[in-house]
């Protein structure tokens, strides 16, 4: 009921997740990532613990396919789960279990790892590495290029209700967490549009955050 991407840009070293669903909320559940260590999509029949077990493997030192073999000794039901990483030197890894539900695919390069089940067309993840693997520029940009990739191709079988998008850059907290958590239209032209607002503010709430002294003006009534 998912599709997913995850990524790392390698001229600035951010990692970021894009996914979407027919169920409501999905980045809640299936989207992980960590500054300086990787990103990880963890959906189908969510267990929604080995995102951040994946991500603790890899800052350990584990590669990313290192992890899911860790995950595929160590782990119950793994047959019921898609696990989608990448790593900070841009190895990618995928796991889809036997039992992932209807169409299920998944497709790799480096730095990128997408995949999907209940799809409306198995080639849906490997269209969606080749929209991101081409494209340039900022790492949201590219990640949302290739969900608009997968639509293109139909997407899940049925309607997406949520979407979400997921990116870390050197702080300790996510630079940018958006995501549209039910609608009747598209959610990623939804979240398209949240992140065309929220892109030009990124850099400010940092500094906000690391220098209230040096940021920008907050541009809202009452500030000075």
């Amino acid at each position: 009921m998912t599709f997913s991407i995850v990524a790392r840009c390698a001229r600035t070293g951010m990692f970021g997740v894009a996914v979407s669903s027919s169920s409501p909320a999905v980045a809640a559940r299936c989207a992980y990532a960590r500054a300086g260590v990787g990103a990880v999509a963890s959906q189908n029949v969510t267990d929604p613990t080995l995102g951040p077990r994946m991500l603790d493997l890899m800052e350990l030192g584990a590669s990313a396919p290192q992890a899911i073999e860790a995950l595929r000794g160590s782990t119950e039901f793994l047959d019921y789960r898609q696990v989608l990483a990448v790593d900070a030197h841009g190895r990618s890894a995928i796991h889809s279990g036997a039992k992932a539900l209807g169409i299920f695919a998944d497709a790799k390069a480096e730095n990128v790892a997408c995949g999907g089940n209940m799809l409306a067309d198995a080639g849906i993840p490997a269209a969606m590495v080749e929209s991101f693997t081409k494209s340039e520029g900022h790492l949201g940009d590219r990640l949302l290029a290739a969900m608009r990739a997968a639509l293109a191709l139909g997407g899940e079988q049925g309607p997406v209700h949520s979407a979400g998008l997921r990116l870390v850059d050197k702080v300790s907290w996510p630079v940018a967490d958006l995501r549209v958590d039910w609608t009747e239209d598209c959610p990623i032209a939804g979240l398209s549009a949240l992140w065309d607002l929220y892109r030009p503010q990124l850099e400010a709430y940092v500094t906000r955050a690391l220098d209230p002294s040096a940021a920008p003006s907050y541009g809202v009534p009452g500030d000075p």
